[in-house]
């Protein structure tokens, strides 16, 4: 720049910038997801009418790989299905969502699922009853097998404009977020305790003037708000300053960061 050339205008320094942090793969929202939620829909294909899908209600567990497995009777249409051809579809859903159910996060894992190997048994039925107790007065039933599905491809939708395929390979690497299990308790307590806060903090990190603010979904690397302002309603993803993995964490964290948005002004 010459010596008669005016200098830059500037904003005021307010302190470092902040380093933004990724969020969540597709691969840990969907393993997220199956760790959260016992019940699905299988669709199988029909042995009566060839070629059409056929939907069950069915509860699940996950092994090591979050392969899903079932503990499934020979007398159940489903079953019979699979054992005429093993290709299905296992359909999962967000459960306790605010009503707006095309909002809520789903996934789709498609794939073949065939008997557990007799090796296998023991380690998959301790998993699939620690999650569905009930199955203890079942489960010695003869006409009783555990099959798992051992996918081929999974989709992942996370609500309006969040969506996209998942290689196989990245959500068996995948691990559930930390947070998951206690996330609806922190929405509870934010939503009903502190709602300034958040407006404050989608003022500071997102440049909205809300009115009103909801935290719609925590995880380890940070929250998202659903804000009504004089524009409308939007949706904004604020990112922790640090991984959280426990809901002390999150408390410091978002502490920590009401805390500097004060400071800023």
């Amino acid at each position: 720049m010459s010596p008669n050339e005016p200098a830059a205008r500037q904003h005021a320094f307010t302190g470092p910038v902040l380093p933004q942090l990724p969020e969540p793969t597709h691969a840990e929202r969907v393993r997220t997801l199956l760790s959260l939620v016992p019940f699905a829909t299988l669709s199988t294909l029909s042995r009566k009418q060839p070629g059409y899908p056929f939907g069950s209600l069915m509860p699940f567990a996950l092994d090591s790989a979050g392969r899903p497995i079932f503990l499934i009777s020979k007398m159940a249409m489903h079953t019979q299905n699979l054992i005429g051809d093993p290709r299905c579809s296992l359909f999962v859903a967000q459960v306790g969502t605010d009503g707006d159910a095309l909002g809520a996060a789903r996934a789709t894992l498609m794939g073949h699922a065939e008997q557990v190997p007799e090796n296998e048994i023991a380690s998959v039925r301790e998993k699939y009853l620690t999650r569905h107790e009930n199955s203890r007065y079942w489960v010695e039933f003869s006409d009783f097998s555990f099959f798992r599905l051992q996918p081929v491809d999974l989709y992942y939708v996370g609500g309006f404009g969040v969506m996209g395929w998942v290689e196989v390979r990245d959500y068996e690497h995948a691990a559930p977020d930390p947070l998951a299990a206690a996330a609806p308790g922190i929405l509870t307590h934010m939503n009903a305790d502190h709602v300034d806060s958040m407006i404050l903090l989608a003022r500071s990190h997102a440049g909205i003037e809300a009115t009103e603010a909801t935290m719609t979904s925590v995880d380890r690397l940070g929250f998202s708000l659903r804000l009504k302002s004089i524009d409308g309603v939007k949706g904004v993803r604020i990112n922790f300053l640090h991984e959280a993995t426990t809901p002390q964490d999150t408390r410091a964290l978002l502490v920590e960061m009401v805390r500097q948005a004060k400071a800023r002004g």
